[in-house]
């Protein structure tokens, strides 16, 4: 395993502990769980490291996951997960896999651009934006995943929301960083639907690189491996590193 990849995986599972309510022990890793937050997926999972029998996963999945509405196994490991596929096939579960991408360009010379957005500013944005992509999902499950916020707030020592915004003002693209130990990660990069292919995607994550240099040397975010994003952060700048993959399963 690479020093980048050692790196960027500590930073990931401390991330995730520190925003949960429990973690518990599973064969090959662990699970974070949060029932403040039952329909987050990201808040109730399980992360497998190392080899294993699938099976075992799956009834751990079961098990710790039990009283939720989803099953999620995350797997680190390319070869693992490309393994255990077919059995997570068998069990039902759906087959995901994203891009590791770390920054390999020269950082942007000027200052940040980008807003820094408070916590209470950014939760209507980020409920009417679900409501945007999700219309047909409940407002409970909605408010799982705007509240959630609040878990994130826990996972690093720098944990902000940045913004640019439209010529009328309101918010036009949002993303997050977070920053520790000379590691800093940009998630969940949003353009809201009408303010779509008008560059300020762009400009949000130039703006954000620029101030990541400061606090980091190493600078990575994750893409779907299937989605054009990939392509889009490639242009920036990023480079893949690695493949993870996951196991959804509704119940």
């Amino acid at each position: 395993m690479s020093d980048e990849l050692s790196r960027i995986l500590k930073f990931q599972h401390e991330f995730a502990r520190r925003g949960a309510g429990r973690v518990a022990d599973v064969p090959g890793g662990f699970a974070v769980l949060n029932e403040l937050y039952p329909a987050s997926h990201d808040n109730n999972k399980l992360i497998i490291r190392e080899g294993g029998d699938p099976g075992t996963v799956i009834r751990a999945a079961d098990e710790v996951l039990a009283g939720f509405g989803h099953r999620l196994v995350v797997v680190e490991d390319d070869a693992l997960g490309m393994a255990f596929a077919p059995a997570f096939a068998d069990a039902g579960y759906e087959h995901g896999a994203n891009l590791v991408m770390v920054f390999r360009g020269e950082a942007p010379a000027g200052p940040p651009v980008a807003e820094e957005v408070g916590l209470e500013a950014i939760m209507p944005v980020v409920r009417a934006d679900w409501h945007e992509e999700l219309p047909w999902v409940s407002d409970r499950a909605i408010d799982d995943l705007v509240r959630r916020l609040e878990a994130r707030m826990l996972g690093a020592d720098l944990v902000g929301f940045r913004a640019v915004r439209a010529s009328g003002g309101e918010i036009a693209a949002r993303a997050e960083l977070y920053a520790q130990d000379g590691v800093a990660q940009i998630e969940t990069l949003v353009t809201s639907v009408r303010h779509r292919g008008q560059g300020h995607a762009r400009t949000l994550v130039t703006s954000m690189l620029a101030e990541a240099a400061g606090l980091a040397d190493l600078i990575f975010l994750e893409a779907d491996v299937d989605d054009w994003p990939k392509e889009f952060y490639g242009r920036l700048g990023f480079e893949p590193l690695c493949r993870t993959h996951s196991f959804l399963r509704m119940e």
